[in-house]
């Protein structure tokens, strides 16, 4: 029998630690000399722009990946077993901004994959029984049936089932967990359950992880703040020796205080109503629109009939009348096997094509110059899309969009796990491009996001609660007319 090894003999020996840990991928370095040590108790918030090297960290934490140079240990260490048997020994569990849910599977079928001594009889009462348990501890009043199928849930439950399985009781209890961007999807009263049960979860022993470009969340919930930039650790503090402006400084990016939010809104001329729907849903020429309300509640269906309504079923024309910037991603927006440079140009081939025939020049010029816009971080636009972070996919997404001369931009939560400071250039580009009689539809999970808006129509339960505008439009006046709609259908 191999003898079993700890990183210390101590109780308190840390969960994982890394010792100038390198991992290349080629000729490119993802991470340069990472040092970090993660214990019980612990929620170690980690920050940085785009491509820093963040998701690459977490994956060679988990044991994903092995690093090139270095060392990883765990709190239990076998020599003889690979990275990821150890750290499956140790109880470090991921949730990752791409979710890896099966969605031909039920709920509860998705939690028996990763639960490999589940008893075989009876196991989907017992699944069953520790999926409604795990999403009622982390998300209490879920309304998810462990029964249903994962490909008929939205992307806000289906994140908040990965989350749970993440935190369920199986064949051993977690010691750590691995957040990326858990909130993305999320409304801000299903956010702050999340962040409650992380309080709760490392002040019970546990330890976590914590990936978000959301400031404030980071400040909610973190014990100690990593900064990484360019693939290395650049700070390592106790949360209380940063502040929101040190933070963005460390990542390289700057960007305004949040008392400039909304202050980007200019007064343009707005031109005739562009678009309506039966609900009451428009959107005037050069009008940058907002819906908002709790997750679920027919946002996403409402941009998706606007779009089909104004879109060709068979024929692409020279000028689209509408273009979509997906959030979910993986299932809505990237072409997995094409290059970075086809996703980019997929919506304005028709613009510079003739006779049938796409010109080349043409599509590389324009892909070029959306890059260097919109800040995309690669060295060579023909390396396949996946080879992009997460936030860089949805920069190429948001670019595809933006190069088009489409009049109406439909936009469902088009800006998940994108860096702060890109974000606000691209709340810039948004307030341009609606001076140029541009029209936005933009549905958002974030309140940064809605205070952009010159108008806002406030969802709850598939209708429209309210209609605020301009300086009525404020996360208090949402949350009320959420709420108050919610009594009056009851």
């Amino acid at each position: 029998m191999t003898d079993m090894q700890t990183i210390s003999g101590a109780p308190d020996a840390p969960v994982v630690a890394l010792d100038a840990a390198h991992m290349s991928f080629g000729p490119v370095q993802a991470l340069r000399a990472a040092s970090i040590e993660i214990k019980a108790g612990e929620c170690v918030g980690l920050v940085g722009h785009n491509g820093a090297g963040k998701s690459t960290l977490a994956n060679v934490i988990n044991g994903r990946l092995t690093p090139t140079e270095g060392a990883v240990q765990y709190r239990v260490s076998d020599p003889a077993h690979k990275n990821s048997e150890n750290a499956q020994a140790s109880g470090v569990r991921s949730v990752f901004q791409e979710l890896s849910l099966c969605p031909n599977l039920t709920v509860l079928e998705n939690l028996r994959i990763p639960y490999r001594n589940m008893p075989r009889k009876g196991w989907r009462k017992i699944a069953s029984q520790k999926m409604s348990d795990a999403l009622d501890l982390v998300f209490p009043g879920h309304g998810i049936r462990p029964r249903a199928t994962v490909g008929d849930l939205s992307i806000a439950e289906r994140q908040m089932v990965e989350i749970a399985i993440a935190f369920a009781d199986r064949d051993s209890e977690p010691s750590l967990v691995i957040l990326d961007e858990p909130t993305s999807s999320l409304d801000a009263a299903i956010a702050q359950q999340l962040l409650d049960h992380i309080k709760r979860y490392c002040s019970e022993g546990g330890a976590v992880l914590f990936i978000s470009h959301m400031m404030g969340e980071i400040f909610d919930v973190s014990t100690r703040i990593v900064i990484m930039k360019d693939g290395q650790i650049v700070d390592d503090n106790p949360a209380q020796a940063f502040t929101r402006q040190s933070i963005v400084d460390a990542m390289g990016h700057v960007a305004p205080d949040d008392d400039a939010q909304g202050s980007a809104r200019s007064e343009r001329e707005l031109g005739p109503v562009l678009v309506s729907s039966a609900i009451g849903l428009n959107a005037r020429r050069g009008e940058i629109v907002g819906l908002a309300g709790l997750a679920g509640h027919g946002q996403a269906e409402a941009l998706a009939q606007i779009f089909f309504d104004h879109s060709s079923v068979w024929k692409s024309g020279k000028r689209p009348e509408v273009v979509f910037v997906a959030g979910d991603r993986a299932r809505d927006g990237v072409m997995p096997l094409w290059s970075i440079l086809r996703n980019l140009s997929l919506t304005t081939l028709p613009e510079f094509s003739k006779r049938w025939m796409v010109d080349r020049p043409a599509e590389s010029g324009l892909v070029q110059k959306w890059k260097d816009r919109i800040g995309i971080r690669t060295n060579n636009l023909l390396n396949p899309i996946l080879s992009l972070s997460g936030g860089n996919q949805q920069k190429v997404l948001f670019a595809r969009a933006l190069a088009s001369s489409a009049p109406l931009v439909v936009m469902d939560d088009p800006m998940r796990g994108v860096d702060i400071g890109t974000k606000k250039e691209v709340y810039q580009m948004i307030q341009n491009e609606a001076a140029k009689g541009r029209s936005f539809l933009w549905y958002s999970t974030e309140t940064d996001e809605i205070l952009e808006c010159d108008r806002v129509f406030v969802f709850r339960a598939g209708e429209i609660a309210a209609e605020l505008v301009g300086d009525e439009i404020s996360e208090e006046n949402i949350l009320h007319a959420s709420f108050e709609m919610q009594e009056a259908v009851k």
